[in-house]
């Protein structure tokens, strides 16, 4: 079928973003649980995609859970999986120093990767609370000596219940300063990490889907990954919003309770 004839009806898998389609500050969004439902209880495949590198997938799946979203570990997918998954691809068994947490030392460590910061041959830099001035030299002082320069994700701040945290974009824009070296960003708006989802649930972009609240990251991903594009208006982009941006999504919904209604 031509993508521009294509309808939620002909999707077979499904990625979706998660803060602002299936949850707001810890808070399931009306239609999500039920919408995570009938894709589990149909079997279909379908992917949690986050920027956060913070935490594994089991720890999202108990976060997820207390907030009243019971999604299985096996269908969440983090850029510091994406990140893991390209490192592989392109040098296997490789050293690399990390900053970073949990989510993503685990994703690398599972990836074969060796983590050390004795002449490694890349520098990740991941989300993290604790980033100290150390750590941040030691990465500008191996990506001087030769180490290829590796960011999960993009976002310049994140959210706290006492306003906006630095985060990985940040702290990449200090290093970039220091060594004149920009890093390869793995996660969205990369459509890397969405080819990396769908090779995932072995899914093809022909059929497969995008959910996102933002124009800037999820939808303009999805649009170059050449998958089915689907705004949703329960978190940054509002409808009046649309019109400033050079592309469309495929379908536009207030929120996934509307999308559900049309699977």
């Amino acid at each position: 079928m031509p993508q521009d004839q294509r309808t939620p009806a002909d999707i077979e898998c499904w990625l979706t973003d998660m803060d602002g389609v299936l949850v707001h500050e810890n808070k399931p969004i009306p239609g999500a649980a039920d919408l995570i439902r009938t894709w589990v209880d149909t079997s279909k495949r379908f992917l949690v995609l986050t920027n956060n590198s913070i935490y594994t997938p089991r720890d999202l799946q108990a976060r997820l859970s207390a907030s009243g979203l019971e999604i299985p570990e096996e269908n969440i997918w983090t850029s510091a999986m994406a990140t893991a998954e390209f490192l592989k691809r392109q040098l296997p068994g490789a050293r690399a120093y990390v900053i970073g947490e949990a989510g993503l030392t685990t994703a690398l460590h599972d990836a074969g990767f060796i983590l050390t910061d004795q002449n490694p041959d890349y520098v990740v830099l991941g989300e993290t609370r604790t980033y100290s001035f150390e750590a941040i030299t030691r990465a500008i002082r191996l990506i001087d000596a030769g180490a290829r320069f590796i960011s999960t994700n993009p976002d310049a701040t994140g959210p706290s219940a006492e306003g906006a945290l630095p985060a990985t974009g940040a702290v990449a824009a200090l290093i970039t300063t220091a060594t004149s070296r920009t890093p390869y960003v793995v996660g969205k708006p990369n459509p890397m990490m969405f080819r990396s989802a769908l090779n995932r649930i072995e899914a093809h972009s022909e059929t497969t889907a995008m959910i996102g609240d933002r124009m800037d990251t999820d939808i303009i991903a999805g649009m170059e990954a050449g998958l089915y594009t689907v705004l949703v208006h329960t978190g940054i982009t509002q409808p009046e919003d649309i019109a400033r941006f050079p592309f469309r999504p495929d379908a536009v919904y207030p929120s996934v309770v509307e999308l559900l209604a049309e699977l």
